[in-house]
């Protein structure tokens, strides 16, 4: 697997399993919705210093964001569309 294809599985693997959508953790890491899409889409190279903050928002080390998914894991899956109800 590929160093984009490995952080795309990790940062969205890792926003579903905090509940956060792509809209939030965007905001949260001081960039647009659409460039996070692009890392999960693995079309935006991102920085260094954007990875930091991510794993700062996400509350893991870089290095969890460049870990090789475990052998057979299944690919994350994407919240469902929407707001959520109050």
């Amino acid at each position: 697997m590929k160093g984009r294809a490995v952080l795309a599985w990790n940062v969205r693997a890792l926003r579903v399993e905090r509940g956060l959508s792509q809209e939030r953790l965007a905001a949260d890491a001081g960039i647009d919705r659409a460039y996070l899409g692009g890392i999960e889409r693995r079309v935006e190279n991102p920085t260094i210093d954007l990875l930091d903050r991510l794993a700062q928002v996400l509350d893991v080390t870089l290095c969890d964001l460049v870990r090789l998914p475990a052998e057979g894991a299944t690919p994350p899956v994407s919240l469902k569309r929407g707001r959520k109800k109050a």
